[in-house]
């Protein structure tokens, strides 16, 4: 069965993702967006279009009856960010955010809704008091990570992801995340490595196998990549996928001539 449209979508981002890490990895510069886990379940990735606009009008309406109601505003910020609509989704944890003060999952939320729409200073504000040093929360190093990652501060980021692992080992979101900070600053091998113990937790993300299976097109094994990608898209998609790599890794290439160079030596480090 071909994935629908929302699902294809989502599949083609970390396209997106990791073809901007290459242009990265040739001396561009970049701006990411890795995947995050919040306090909330994740919104699946199999939801359609249609499905996210009937969620997102059944909690509007929920929400405008009772905009004091914590479940109520998070699962609508939920919604509205898995639509696109970032910004809106802001103004709702914000305003919720000022009546709870307090509450932890709401400042979890905030943070991470800020991230989305670009606001990563104050996103990193918002985390921090999300949870305390005493009692970490591993899903909120995991957006700060993330955060990190959105400012270039690789490093920062990845001791953050290794902190939660130690509360969560093996959790596949983490793995996912510090796999993708990993190829961000150019340890190609790492990430890989990083990616496919992500991918072997089950049950396993389709995100994690098209982000692993670029990360191994970056190191130029593009028939390997191809293989992976087959799992959860068409194979025509697949093949497109790997195809636009190789055509941007080239361009890259031509570009910048030591580009092509430092791949490498980060892909075998």
């Amino acid at each position: 069965m071909r994935p629908n449209r929302s699902r294809s979508a989502r599949l083609l981002a970390s396209v997106a993702i990791l073809t901007t890490i290459a242009a990265g990895l040739a001396g561009c510069q970049t701006n990411q967006t890795a995947e995050t886990t919040g306090s909330l379940a994740a919104v699946p990735a199999n939801r359609s279009d249609a499905d996210l606009h009937r969620d997102v009008e059944a909690y509007g309406a929920k929400y405008r009856a009772d905009p004091s109601n914590v479940d109520v505003a998070l699962h609508y910020a939920q919604v509205l960010r898995a639509s696109g609509q970032r910004a809106q989704a802001v103004a709702v944890l914000e305003q919720v955010s000022m009546q709870h003060p307090g509450n932890k999952a709401v400042l979890g939320e905030y943070g991470r809704a800020l991230a989305d729409n670009g606001n990563y200073d104050q996103a990193l504000e918002v985390l921090d008091r999300a949870h305390t040093a005493d009692q970490p929360d591993w899903r909120v190093l995991s957006a700060q990570g993330a955060v990190l990652d959105q400012m270039g501060r690789h490093q920062e980021a990845q001791r953050h992801y290794l902190t939660a692992l130690k509360i969560v080992p093996d959790e596949p979101s983490v793995l996912s995340n510090l796999g993708l900070s990993y190829a961000l600053s150019k340890d190609l091998k790492k990430a890989e490595e990083t990616l496919r113990q992500a991918a072997a937790q089950h049950p396993a993300d389709p995100r994690v196998r098209q982000n692993l299976a670029l990360v191994i097109g970056l190191q130029g094994r593009f028939a390997e990549a191809e293989e992976i990608a087959r799992a959860d898209l068409p194979p025509d998609q697949a093949a497109a996928n790997v195809a636009y790599l190789r055509q941007m890794l080239a361009r890259n290439s031509q570009a910048s001539p030591h580009g092509a160079a430092k791949t490498a030596r980060a892909g075998s480090s």
